[in-house]
């Protein structure tokens, strides 16, 4: 059992989870008001659902030995642009420019990457830096506030009792799960990232399949932005999505998919996912000081990555066993003196 790919990250959700509920009984408690779930554990489904949809895009991208640190700056975009169409159009045609742009951001990350082959990690620095300033070009460098109840209600609106934004990134992971899963694709694209040259050589245009986990990955960040300037009723250019590439990032290697590439895990990016929102509300949940959350987050992440290493439990596991050494035993010899 501990040799599946998901028992170790769920095993760190399910011991983080049960440290809440020792630190406050009343973690774990759900209550229904107007028709709606309220309590810690739906707050960490609602406020988890952006990071669920980067991590998701992130995966794919990662399975062709990729990475893709603009995702946060596309977050900003998607919001900024969906918030400023929103003064002059409908919600509608305001989300699908927001997503549109974004899929052209996307679709320009695999343009270098696959065309250009220029390194992934330079590749999407270069939007990761521009996309904060074509943000702000886009927001005029103001933080752009809302009120169009329809957008708003994007985050803050509820169906089948459960936030609408985790039902987005549910569906999202569903669908995704269902074309890579029930098609070549999944396959394809491991292959791609296990051994490109075998991949080149056996007649498979890994070219355009890495194009297109880049655009699908810009697509899910779009769709995050969404979320979250919806949540916050605004759009702002330089810390919407700051530094969420990390935590996505973050997310997918918990979820037990390598950055080497191949085999990845879309169930175990999302447990990863939630195992870190789990933990940016225990941070809150205990109080910590603003100065030590970073240090407090960086020590239970090491202590997960190291729980989750084969190496590291396999040497443990070496250490108990390892023999003692024989006890030595010092023959005292009595001598008689004389009086």
């Amino acid at each position: 059992m501990t040799r599946h790919r998901l028992f170790w990250p769920a095993a760190a959700l399910i011991a983080l989870l049960l440290g809440n509920l020792v630190v406050s009984p009343r973690f774990f408690a759900i209550e229904i008001r107007d028709g709606h779930l309220y309590g810690n554990l739906i707050d960490i489904l609602r406020n988890g659902s952006p990071l669920i949809l980067i991590a998701v895009g992130m995966t794919l991208v990662v399975a062709t030995r990729g990475i893709d640190l603009s995702v946060g700056a596309v977050v900003a975009v998607s919001g900024g642009m969906a918030c400023v169409q929103l003064g002059s159009t409908s919600v509608v045609v305001a989300v699908a420019l927001a997503l549109g742009l974004c899929l052209v951001l996307g679709a320009w990350n695999g343009w270098l990457v696959a065309g250009l082959k220029i390194q992934p990690i330079v590749a999407t620095l270069i939007l990761m830096v521009a996309g904060r300033g074509l943000a702000q070009l886009i927001t005029g460098g103001q933080i752009v506030t809302v009120s169009s109840g329809p957008y708003l209600a994007i985050a803050g609106s509820y169906l089948l009792t459960l936030p609408l934004s985790f039902l987005i990134a549910m569906a999202v992971y569903a669908l995704t799960s269902l074309v890579v899963r029930r098609s070549a694709l999944g396959m394809l694209l491991e292959s791609v990232g296990g051994n490109p040259e075998a991949s080149r050589l056996s007649g498979l245009r890994s070219g355009r399949l890495i194009w297109l986990c880049y655009v699908f990955s810009g697509l899910c960040a779009g769709i995050a932005g969404l979320i979250i300037s919806s949540n916050v009723t605004g759009a702002d250019g330089n810390n919407a999505g700051l530094w969420i590439e990390l935590d996505a990032i973050l997310a997918v290697v918990i979820g037990g998919t390598q950055l080497t590439g191949g085999r990845f895990s879309l169930g175990g990016t999302v447990i990863g996912a939630l195992l870190i929102q789990t933990l940016t509300t225990t941070v809150y949940a205990l109080g910590i000081p603003s100065q030590e959350t970073l240090l407090f987050k960086a020590v239970v992440v090491t202590i997960v990555c190291l729980v989750q290493s084969p190496a590291f439990r396999a040497k443990l596991v070496r250490r108990r066993r390892r023999p003692q050494p024989p006890a030595v035993t010092v023959e005292t010899e009595k001598v008689e003196v004389a009086s």
